[in-house]
Order: structure tokens, then C-alpha cells, then sequence
């Protein structure tokens, strides 16, 4: 990452928090959520609001951001395909090293060492990719209208909920044959 572009809704300034440690912004934001917030079957849709409560502190080795978002995601129920809609209030915290310290660390680091590190591009941070790492694992993996949902009737798509008598007449094929039997007696003694 080269460059940041401080335009973008999620890319944030620390001039205000500075190099001098302990020293601290707190700073609110209502953004709008990027693309592929979530998976196929819930997730927060593009565009969608996203409020921000984000403080942001200075420390030796960087900027540590603490903060929360709440945001509403949407999707289907994976059981009868009903719209669902999810409340989400996540935390996170993450530490984005000043660029000098993050290539210190790199020579000296071992080859075990994580490479998940964030790092500060000149003051700007990205927080996309913490707050994609903190939303997508909230959301519900099997989400449901209802703990209780029925889902749908495996042979005709029937919504069970609005039928819970909902059946079909099923003959166990091995017994198919006796069917034919008595149908063919009914139809004789008719005759």
C-alpha cells in the first residue's frame, strides 16, 4: 500500500494524535460500508450507514485504535429464505506501526512472526480491512427468521410456517407394487 486516499470514508488523519506517547483522539463517524462486508447469505450492504466510535492513541511503537461499530445486516434465512435482519455491535482493536518502526521490526523479526501487521501510510490509516476482520466473523454463520423455523417442504417449496400441516402422501417404492395389486382388485369388483 503505497498510497492512501484521505477522501475515502474509512481512511482516517492522526496529525491530531501525534508522536508523543499517551496522548489521545477520540473522534465519531457515521460511514458508509464498503463492498463485501459480510458473505452471500447476510451480510452489511454496500452503502449501507456504519457508525464509528473510534479513539485513537499514540503509543511507541505506533497508533492504537480502539473503537466499536454498529451497523444492520441483512440477508436470508438460510431455512425458508425470508429476509433477516441482523443488529451488529462489534469491538476491535488494532495497532498500526509508524512505517520507520514496522521495517526495524521486519529486519530483525523472525520468519514466525505474524505478518498481519497494519502499518501507517505518512498519517493515514486504513481501518477497512480491521473492520471487515471484525464484522464478518459477528454475523451469524446459518442465520434464521427464527430459532423455530420450519424452513420449506423438500418436495414441492411449500413455506411450512404458513402450513404447518403440510404434507404428501408418501408410498415406500418397495410396497409399490402391492399398490398395483389393490387398485387392480378395486377396479374388478367394480366390473
Amino acid at each position: 500500500m503505497d498510497r492512501l486516499d484521505p477522501r475515502q470514508p474509512l481512511v482516517f488523519d492522526t496529525k491530531e494524535v501525534g508522536r508523543r506517547p499517551g496522548s489521545m483522539a477520540k473522534l465519531s463517524r457515521t460511514v458508509e460500508a464498503p463492498a463485501d462486508l459480510g458473505s452471500d447469505v447476510i451480510a452489511v450492504q454496500p452503502g449501507q450507514p456504519v457508525e464509528l466510535e473510534l479513539r485513537m492513541e499514540s503509543v511507541m511503537e505506533g497508533v492504537l485504535v480502539t473503537g466499536s461499530a454498529r451497523a444492520t445486516a441483512t440477508g436470508a434465512c438460510v431455512r425458508c429464505l425470508d429476509p433477516v435482519s441482523e443488529e451488529l455491535d462489534v469491538t476491535f482493536q488494532e495497532l498500526f506501526a509508524y512505517a520507520d518502526r514496522a521495517q526495524h521490526h521486519h529486519e530483525v523479526a523472525s520468519a514466525d512472526d505474524d505478518d498481519d501487521e497494519f502499518v501507517l501510510v505518512g498519517d493515514l490509516l486504513d481501518l477497512e480491512p480491521v473492520l471487515r476482520d471484525a464484522v464478518v466473523p459477528a454475523l451469524p454463520f446459518q442465520p434464521v427468521c427464527r430459532e423455530d423455523c420450519p424452513g420449506l417442504c423438500s418436495e414441492c417449496g411449500a413455506h411450512l410456517a404458513d402450513d404447518p400441516d403440510h404434507h404428501h402422501e408418501t408410498l415406500d417404492p418397495r410396497w409399490a407394487a402391492l399398490q398395483n395389486l389393490t387398485n387392480s382388485g378395486t377396479e374388478e369388483r367394480r366390473n
